[in-house]
Parts: structure tokens; sequence; C-alpha cells
């Protein structure tokens, strides 16, 4: 999503640069779509997630790479994702420059968010992150759940701008239901995301004709695998693990429903591009999902942790082409909701709005 809205401001005639962690071979500066990229050493062990030790060390190692960047290249404003690591830095950033900063905060970012992940962090790391979100010129949040959880913990204003896509270039042309019909399911393997309802719930239909695609990595792999075996679904649950986005896209376009029977959610961006592929949505009544599902127009909102009543709501759209059909055609439209377009835009009027902003500082640096 960030970097869709960086792609699109620059084409919209704005400087966009970004600065992120390094990985791997990837090059330290380079510029794409018009954007500059700075990647910075941050002792990250792996591609796809950050632990305490690699967030610590991106804080760390941002503050003096990110005095160079403003030095030289005279920014107007920081958007800093999440409040926690990355808001540290921007915090800091604007103490040193005087530059102020917009922060859009995710779910994992609020006290209670995903208790399960958090919690134990926000022991420690609370005191410290209320400077962080009183300092920023302008909060945004990414759905109302996680706007409304914001407001209950700390003393600002907060805007709602969703995870937006590119709903022209996730275009699925016209909408057929497979034979069978095909379940989704992407993301990391821990148990915010109930991977392992998520076999059991397929477990339950097993007697009517389907099949799933069950993408991602994680902790929980080997119980993951080894419940599959135990529901007898290993012929008819694919699971190519870890894959790059670009594929997670090509085989979501080949998809049905998306099954997410996540215990918390913010704003899912597999859930948007979903939507804008055209999927049913049978998902948690949690968190960012309520913004996403129309329910009994698009699909459904199941109770946390029901398995039964996930089971029931795929049970009615697999066995009722139909519907499923119609289902699919209205998300497809509810898409135009969250279209990058849109959401550039409104991120375009706050990022202008912040940037006349004065903010109350230390020695700016020349």
């Amino acid at each position: 999503m960030a970097e869709d809205i960086c792609r699109k401001l620059s084409t919209r005639g704005h400087e966009v640069g970004v600065l992120t962690a390094h990985w791997g071979d990837l090059p330290r500066h380079e510029q794409r779509d018009g954007v500059h990229i700075w990647r910075i050493p941050s002792l990250r062990r792996s591609r796809f997630k950050g632990d305490m030790r690699a967030m610590l060390g991106y804080v760390l190692a941002s503050i003096p790479a990110g005095l160079r960047i403003i030095r030289r290249w005279q920014p107007d404003v920081l958007h800093t994702h999440f409040a926690v690591p990355s808001g540290a830095a921007a915090y800091a950033l604007s103490r040193l420059t005087g530059l102020p900063y917009l922060l859009t905060a995710h779910l994992g970012d609020v006290p209670g968010g995903v208790p399960e992940k958090t919690d134990r962090w926000f022991r420690w790391i609370y005191p410290l992150s209320v400077p962080i979100w009183r300092r920023a010129a302008h909060v945004v949040a990414v759905s109302e759940f996680t706007r409304y959880l914001a407001e209950q913990h700390y003393p600002v204003s907060v805007e709602v701008i969703p995870n937006g896509v590119d709903i022209l270039e996730l275009d699925p042309g016209e909408i057929r239901s497979g034979n069978p019909p095909h379940i989704f399911f992407a993301g990391r393997w821990v148990p915010q995301k109930n991977v392992l309802g998520w076999v059991r719930i397929l477990g339950q239909i097993r007697d009517i004709p389907w099949r799933a695609t069950l993408i991602g990595d994680g902790p929980l792999r080997a119980e993951v695998e080894a419940e599959i075996q135990r529901q007898g679904l290993t012929e008819r649950i694919v699971v190519p693990g870890w894959i790059s986005p670009g594929d997670v896209v090509a085989r979501m376009r080949t998809a049905d429903i998306l099954l997410m029977p996540s215990l918390s959610e913010g704003m899912s961006v597999v859930g948007v591009q979903a939507l804008a592929l055209g999927l049913a949505l049978v998902v948690s009544d949690i968190g960012g999902f309520a913004d996403l599902v129309q329910p009994g127009v698009n699909g459904y909102l199941c109770p946390v942790s029901d398995e039964e009543s996930f089971a029931g709501a795929l049970r009615e759209l697999l066995t009722a082409p139909t519907r499923l059909l119609a289902y699919r055609q209205a998300s497809r439209q509810r898409a135009n909701h969250f279209d990058s377009e849109y959401i550039t835009v409104a991120y375009e009027r706050v990022l202008h709005a912040v940037a006349r902003t004065q903010v109350e500082s230390g020695t700016p640096v020349a």
C-alpha cells in the first residue's frame, strides 16, 4: 500500500523518498518509478518480518541516515507508517530538524489491537509511544476500528484513510466462478491469523466440492501441516509457502472466496485486493473487515473463533453458484471505495496541510 501511494504521488508531480531497511543484495539507493529509495542496515534477519532486534536497529540507523538525507534533499514533510518502530525515528528527526510528520497508524500500533502479539510489548512501550502520537501534525488510521482504539489510548484526533489498491491493475475481467470453487488465504502463519482454525473449518466441509490455496509461512508451519494431514486435506489444499506479492495476486485471480478467520485485523491488504479481484469474503467480524464486507451482499462476517459459523457460510456459497457469483460481483463494485487513486488524493490533501504546519522543535538542521 505504501509503495503504491509513493508511486502515485510521484506521478502527480511530488518528489518522494523512502527510507527503509536493507535486505539481501538490494541496492543501497535506487530511483524506481520516480521514487528515491534509500536502504539502511538494520539487523534484519528475515525478508518478510522484523523482530525487536531489527526494529531497534532500524530506528538507530535511520536517525543519522535521515539527517543526512534531510540536509541534502530538503523535504517539506515526513510520513511514517507505524508509530513503532518508524514513528520513533520520525519523532527524533522532527525534534532535530523542525520538520512536521504525518503518522499512519496500523492495528499493531494500538494497545489491544493485536493482543496476542503486542500486549506484552505495550507494558513498557506505551509510555514511550505517547509523545510520538502527540507530536504528529496529523494522524491517520487505516480502519474505523483502528481509529476507535487509537482515540481510546492517545490524546489525538484521528482521520481514517483505508488501505487502497489500484483497481485498474487488479481488474479481474469477466467474473466466473471456478469449478470447483477456489478458496484462498495469504498471510503469516501466526496465532493472530488463526491458520489452524482455517484448516479445521475446511475439514467441516470436506463433503462438498472445493479446492484451496494456503499461502504463507511462519512459526506454526509444522502444526498447520500436521492439521492438514489430520483433516485428510492434503490433496485439496495447495501450500506454496512464501511467494512474491505479484505471485500472490496471480494466484488470487483464480480464486472465488477469501477465507480469513483472523483473531485480529486492522485493514487487511489481502482483503482489499480480494475485493478488487472480485472474491466473496468469509471473514471474522472484527477490526477492518467490517469496512470491507456488506453482510448478505458480498460476504459474511462471522463471530471470532466460531468455526461452525465459518463452515456454514462457506457451505451456503459453495452450494449456491448464483449467490457466489452475485457476491463476487458485489465485491468488485465495493472495491471502488478503496481505489488507490482516491486514497492518494486523500493523502495528498493531508500532506499539503501537514507541510504547512509549524512544529515547535530544536534548532533546525541546516
